[in-house]
């Protein structure tokens, strides 16, 4: 590229309103097909800029001879070739933009030549194989460019083999071309052609070869193989990152061997869907996470063969970091960095108005940095960043103004009017535009000011006076001056009153819900206005919500006094008032103590769970400035939402306690607890809940209810009881006790009836006379042992005609002993 001059001579860009080149669309890679010579290749180029750019084109780094070539023509930025051929116009691509601010050049795009030659027209040999063996037929593509898709059809066009054959015994490499058959079968007699198609930007284009005549002999018991891996994709794969890679593996063997894909460091991707199952693995959208060594085994009934080979992913360059557009002032230093990433890890060079930059005199290029000292104007200019790797290369564009000027005020003067409390400090600035950075000194009327204990000129221009007095009053003047010039501006200081806090606030001690009023009042210099406003522990209060609890005093204006209305807890500490002028501000604190009920216990655990009590522990929460007088305990069960205040030992928890014993639970039931503390001021928020317990199993306490019975089939006694509700179960493998004699009888009958739900029992006997009376009871069981039994109740057996309502279909529910 050295040899070309990108610049435009002797116009020159002007500052806020030319701008150099940006590009807006960029020439892409093609494919032409050969041969078509009637045709055109368009390469395109745009680029946005003021003045509109004109352009250039570069053919392998020499300039394309527009306009000495007629077979070249430009259309806008684009180019345009005619009659394209292989050999003249075969090459690497790139657009100039240029205007007078500097010149830009575009990515490379390659144009490149597809072409598919006839299959030769010898005749092919003839193949045998045998019947269950495994055999291939080679297609010896002709020369072409770029790659070809392979299909074959048999016998005759279209009969393609993909339509034909689905048992999984035959596959077409797209690396090769070759045709593979796992296992011949005779019926697989007949020729064979290798169908080859090439694709290019515009086209695509065809071909078939000679038969290849394969002949399957008959074998009257054809052997059994193991699989044998034919066809193999390459020990090391790379592709980059984004791109679709797949594997090719194809097995012989006899029966068909089925295919199947893993990742021998990790798991397959999702992504490969039902490739996986197999003779192609494709993995879509490759990223890093699919490197790895990938497995293909085929196997069938007489065993298995695996072959084993990596997938490298690689990445073509992307920016992580470019350079922008930069304005610097004549005679300082830029600094630029590019930071691209990839793999390989790319490299970065750098472009001055197209041409290749290097570290000489003020430039030092370090890899992705530029830095150049001492800018001068010639340093103006389109400046690129190119990062490269073996995959690809990209550009980054900026444009560098190298600015001169005199000193110049009228967009940033000096303030007319400063001003300033007395006792107080002011800062008045000094920012004329200029390049480069003017000298800058001040004055007050005909006195030079230098550097002392209250007045300081810093190096950005900056006057600062401290304790401020009326004989500080006056004109100050700020004098800037670079190789091209002077100006000055001027501003008066005015000195006021300083602003003081006559009444502070004072502190306040009060119980929640209650009002307070803190008081502020202020002095100042009465030629300004003054505004107060109020902070708590350092948040500014809005004072403008009237639904709020802030509420300001109307009135003077040199009163703020603060009303805090319902105070709670959360508006404890310390209020800052503030009382504010144009030139200075006063502030005093006070400290609000709200005391109110205690906040929640913490840390609340349960222990020792027993069959009817537990042990809470729990740790204090704030008192809110009010002693914690005691603790109720609550709880609540499986049965109930409700929280229910619980029994407990000692029955009074004292304001120092930090663990008591619920009592009076019932055994297997699942609690929750809460703690809640009290003060002389009411009680505060209950504790986060426990976790849910289970009290220990128990044996029954109480016995069935509701026993009674009657009516029936004739020779039945049907006996009735209440099921017992679930907090009166105390343990799990529950059930129920029957006991029932006649009344003159010596001894019970007894019988275990295992079902809770259980509500009923019929007693069947050929014996039994009609309204016999019977004495019953009934006790309840569980797996910790037997309750206490029910009151007797006498029950009659069934009158001699059936009781209404009491037929024999309900004995799906009864017992008969």
């Amino acid at each position: 590229m050295s040899n070309v001059c990108f610049l435009a001579g002797g116009d020159v860009c002007v500052s806020g309103h030319d701008s150099g080149p940006v590009f807006e669309e960029q020439p892409s890679s093609l494919i032409y097909p050969e041969g078509l010579t009637e045709g055109k290749v368009i390469l395109s180029c745009q680029a946005r800029a003021s003045p509109a750019a004109s352009y250039r084109w570069l053919v392998n780094g020499t300039e394309v001879p527009l306009g000495l070539d007629l077979r070249y023509t430009l259309v806008a930025g684009s180019l345009v070739i005619s009659s394209p051929e292989s050999v003249r116009d075969t090459g690497s691509y790139q657009c100039l933009a240029i205007n007078r601010c500097g010149t830009i050049v575009s990515k490379a795009a390659s144009v490149k030549f597809g072409y598919l030659n006839d299959f030769p027209t010898d005749s092919r040999s003839p193949q045998t194989a045998y019947e269950g063996a495994g055999t291939f037929l080679a297609c010896r593509p002709p020369p072409h460019y770029p790659a070809l898709s392979y299909r074959w059809f048999i016998n005759e066009f279209p009969n393609f083999l993909k339509n034909e054959k689905s048992d999984g015994r035959w596959f077409v490499s797209q690396v090769t071309g070759n045709l593979y058959l796992a296992k011949a079968e005779q019926n697989d007699t007949g020729n064979y052609f290798c169908f080859t198609t090439i694709n290019m930007d515009i086209s695509s284009k065809s071909t078939f070869s000679r038969p290849n005549q394969l002949t399957v002999l008959s074998d009257a018991n054809p052997r059994k193989s193991t699989p044998s891996i034919k066809v193999r994709f390459p020990a090391e794969t790379y592709r980059l990152a984004g791109q679709t890679a797949q594997l090719e593996c194809f097995a012989y063997g006899n029966p068909v061997p089925k295919l199947r894909w893993r990742k021998v460091d990790g798991l397959l991707p999702a992504k490969s869907g039902s490739s996986v199952e197999g003779p192609t693995l494709t993995l879509p959208d490759l990223s890093f996470d699919d490197e790895g060594i990938y497995e293909c085994e085929a196997y069938n009934s007489q065993g298995s063969d695996a072959y084993q080979g990596r997938i490298s992913v690689q990445a073509q360059p992307q920016w992580l970091q470019v350079m922008s557009d930069s304005e610097v002032e004549i005679s300082s230093e830029l600094l630029w960095s590019c930071i691209a990433a990839g793999k390989p890890k790319p490299s970065v060079r750098w472009l001055r108005n197209g041409q290749s930059i290097s570290t000489q005199d003020r430039v030092e290029v370090n890899g992705a940095r530029l830095k150049i000292s001492n800018l001068a104007l010639e340093d103006s200019g389109m400046y690129q960043c190119v990062a490269e790797n073996k995959h690809g290369t990209i550009y980054s564009s900026a444009e560098l103004r190298v600015q001169v000027q005199a000193p110049d005020f009228r967009l940033n003067p000096v303030r007319k009017l400063i001003p300033a409390a007395r006792g107080g400090q002011v800062k008045i600035e000094c920012r004329p535009r200029a390049a480069p950075k003017p000298s800058l000194f001040w004055s007050r009327g005909t006195e030079l000011l230098t550097n002392s204990s209250r007045v300081t000129v810093a190096p950005d221009g900056v006057l600062s006076i401290l304790n401020i007095s009326r004989a500080d009053e006056g004109k100050y003047t700020c004098f800037a001056e670079n190789y091209l010039g002077k100006a000055n501006s001027t501003g008066h200081l005015s000195v006021r009153d300083a602003t003081k806090i006559t009444l502070a606030p004072s502190n306040a001690d009060i119980n929640q819900g209650e009002n307070v009023s803190l008081q502020c009042h202020a002095a100042h210099d009465p030629t300004m206005d003054l505004s107060f406003s109020w902070n708590l522990n350092g948040v500014m209060l809005d004072l403008e919500d009237s639904a709020g609890p802030y509420h300001r005093i109307e009135g003077k204006e040199n009163i703020g006094d603060l009303i805090i209305l319902n105070a709670q807890l959360s508006q404890a500490g310390v209020y800052m008032c503030t009382a504010q002028t144009v030139v200075d501000s006063a502030s005093a604190v006070a400290k609000l103590v709200v005391r109110g009920p205690p906040g929640p216990p913490g840390g609340l655990l349960v222990k020792n769970v027993a069959e009817t009590s537990v042990e809470l522990r729990w740790s204090r929460g704030y008192d809110n400035h009010s002693p914690i007088g005691k603790y109720v305990i609550r709880g609540r069960w499986a049965l109930s939402s409700q929280w229910r205040q619980m029994r407990t030992e000692p029955s009074n928890i004292e304001g120092n306690a930090e663990s008591a014993r619920v009592i009076g639970l019932m055994p297997w039931m699942d609690y929750e607890f809460q703690v809640i503390a009290s003060n002389i001021l009411g009680s505060g928020e209950p504790s986060m809940a426990s976790h849910t317990v289970r009290t220990q199993q128990a044996a029954p306490t109480v016995a069935p209810s509701g026993l009674g019975g009657g009516g029936g089939d004739r020779h039945e006694l049907i006996i009735t009881w209440t099921p017992m509700a679930r907090e009166y179960q105390n343990g799990d493998g529950f059930g129920y006790i029957l006991a029932f004699k006649r009344t003159e009888a010596p001894t019970w009958t007894t019988l275990k009836i295992p079902h809770v739900d259980s509500s009923r029992y019929v007693y069947y006997n050929d014996s039994l006379s009609p309204y016999s009376p019977f004495v019953v009871k009934i006790r309840a069981y569980n797996c910790r042992g037997e309750g206490p039994f029910s009151q007797i109740a006498v029950v009659h057996s069934a009158e001699e005609e059936p009781t209404l309502g009491t037929t024999g279909h309900q004995r799906h529910s009864s017992e008969r002993l």
